[in-house]
């Protein structure tokens, strides 16, 4: 078995390369949604996470508000911190034990799609790192269009995280998504023919 850590910074394109790496039989984990599993309501994970941020970031039902929790910890690089120190550890377990499940039941090919793959040390669990780049002016126009941000919320995420050139530094395969969606899934086939078929 084959495991791909699909990585790039945010409305780099990643989702889009997934999603068509999924087309073609592979089996995507999302560490999006493995966070949002390690959030569920009084799992050990949401307990450490109230008990850092108060419950001000918990809405009426208990759950974390994630849009509030953002609003903390993107503009306050020691509060991200913390909180990645909570996150990574558990979601990497979660991951891990995923991978091998996946292994068991003969998969041949794993996309752990995950923006934080190398800032949080998960190099372990991959076998190669895919990194998804575009210009900043078309990540700036699908962050605003994809999430609502503003321009200036845009940018304020885009600085907040660790640059290109140092995901640039870990990759195997360099992904450019700044091109049509015909082209982008004419180059993820190209590759997977030539790695997987």
């Amino acid at each position: 078995m084959t495991v791909i850590g699909l990585t790039g910074g945010i409305c780099s394109g990643k989702s889009t390369v997934a999603d068509f790496l999924a087309g073609l039989g592979a089996v995507v984990l999302s560490a999006d949604a493995i966070g949002h599993e390690a959030f569920e309501p009084h799992s050990q994970t949401w307990q450490r996470v109230a008990d850092e941020f108060g419950r001000e970031i918990l809405t009426a039902d208990g759950r974390i508000d994630r849009q509030r929790l953002g609003e903390i910890v993107f503009d306050n690089s020691e509060a991200l911190a913390r909180l990645n120190q909570i996150m990574h550890p558990g979601m990497h377990q979660v991951a891990a034990g995923r991978i091998e499940e996946l292994k068991r039941q003969g998969v041949k090919v794993v996309v752990l799609e995950a923006p934080l793959l190398i800032e949080a040390n998960w190099m372990d669990l991959v076998d190669e790192v895919w990194v998804a780049v575009a210009g900043e002016e078309t990540v700036l126009r699908r962050c605003r269009q994809r999430s609502g941000l503003s321009e200036v919320q845009a940018v304020a995420r885009l600085s907040a995280q660790t640059s290109v050139e140092e995901k640039l530094k870990h990759a195997d395969v360099v992904i450019d998504t700044d091109v049509s969606l015909a082209d982008l899934e004419a180059r993820v086939k190209g590759l997977w023919e030539e790695k997987f078929a």
